[in-house]
């Protein structure tokens, strides 16, 4: 069974984000480049600030009781972007991540969007895979200046809500 939770403590949101972040992004990232990022996205600082101030809400996700990962998403003018999406390694190819993206999907309807945007790392292939499979196209690409000499070489994808 999956559920979603939205998130009201920072602390567990802060313990989960960097375990899982130092899983995933170890095959594309070097370990000061994860340290830098958990640090300006995902710190306590960080979340505080897009919640109060850039439209973000935060989502854990549990199956079977068990919190196997997390969604960040935020409103804007004219879509719902999806900001994070991540899963532990050992709950990944088992529907939740199709299952909470049907959720997100409830999620923009509710907030009357027609669209969905995220970005996507463009050497990150198995997320983007997934990511055209539940519908997403690419739409641009973008390279952003995140500082201290890193950048974030993304796609942008879009899904339209029919």
């Amino acid at each position: 069974m999956i559920k979603y939770e939205k998130v009201v403590n920072i602390d567990k949101l802060i313990i989960l984000s960097s375990m899982i972040w130092h899983e995933y992004w170890k095959d594309y990232l070097s370990d000061e480049q994860i340290e830098y990022m958990i640090e300006k996205f995902q710190s306590r600082e960080a979340i505080e600030n897009q919640i109060a101030n850039e439209n973000y809400t935060y989502y854990y996700i549990y199956y079977n009781r068990d919190m196997v990962g997390y969604f960040g998403i935020a409103n804007k003018e004219d879509h719902l972007f999806l900001s994070k999406f991540y899963l532990r390694k050992d709950t990944r190819h088992k529907g939740i991540g199709t299952r909470t993206f049907e959720f997100i999907k409830e999620c923009a309807r509710f907030q009357k969007y027609k669209k969905i945007i995220l970005t996507v790392n463009k050497g990150n292939e198995k997320s983007i895979n997934a990511y055209n499979k539940w519908g997403f196209k690419t739409i641009d690409s973008v390279v952003t200046d995140i500082g201290n000499g890193f950048v974030m070489d993304d796609y942008i994808m879009e899904y339209n809500l029919k």
